[in-house]
């Protein structure tokens, strides 16, 4: 299974029925494929749709169904399409219960960096500030190095997304949450050991006396 199916397949599985869910761009729109069955959930792009599906088959896509991205989607029977005010007052609004993101850096306290690489070029923030802030619950889908470099790290070098920590993280070598402000090991992907996963991680994690593997 490659990473960004361990990713998420793990996330989908924090998903609950009734949930109004804003998955960002990358490996986060994979997780609309994992829904467990007989889950009802209402998926929503800020671009303005509510009742996204899984990503439509070859040449079954429409030109105008597209994701925050401009990556085509499918849309659910019962979806309904608004403006831009009315999606980013849902997410300003508190309304969003899971907001799941992509990320560059998440510290040892649970803040996350995702929207820009200083002196690189960047077409815009998109709702990530606005998500982070406004979501109930907000989870980062990343992976857990890039370049040999992890991005579980002591501190963000990387300009914040929000002053907010994040809730949890979902790597393709483990869960990490932030009970009391600290990084705590919750979960290891299959196959692997703790020692391997600190050994890939920069920030320093509380590790409790039971980390089970994944469960996918």
């Amino acid at each position: 299974m490659d990473a960004q199916t361990i990713i998420a397949r793990r996330v989908a599985q924090e998903l609950r029925s009734g949930n109004l869910v804003n998955l960002g761009i990358g490996i986060p729109t994979l997780v609309a494929n994992y829904v467990p069955a007989g889950l009802n959930v209402f998926f929503q792009s800020e671009n303005g749709l509510i009742g996204t599906g899984p990503i439509p088959e070859q040449g079954m896509a429409h030109p105008l169904l597209t994701d925050a991205g401009g990556r085509p989607i499918s849309a659910l029977p019962g979806a309904a399409t608004f403006d831009s005010a009315m999606s980013f007052g849902l997410i300003r609004g508190g309304h969003v219960d899971i907001t799941v993101l992509g990320g560059l850096q998440v510290d040892a306290g649970g803040h996350l960096a995702n929207w820009m690489i200083p002196g690189k070029m960047v077409p815009g923030m998109g709702g990530a500030m606005d998500l982070v802030t406004g979501a109930k619950r907000v989870i980062v889908a990343m992976q857990h190095a890039a370049k040999g470099k992890s991005k579980i790290v002591a501190e963000c070098n990387l300009p914040l997304t929000s002053a907010r920590p994040v809730d949890l993280v979902v790597t393709d070598m483990a869960v990490i949450a932030f009970p009391g402000g600290k990084a705590t090991l919750l979960e290891t992907a299959p196959g692997l050991k703790v020692a391997e996963v600190l050994a890939v991680t920069e920030a320093e994690l509380a590790i409790p006396d039971r980390v089970p593997e994944m469960k996918l």
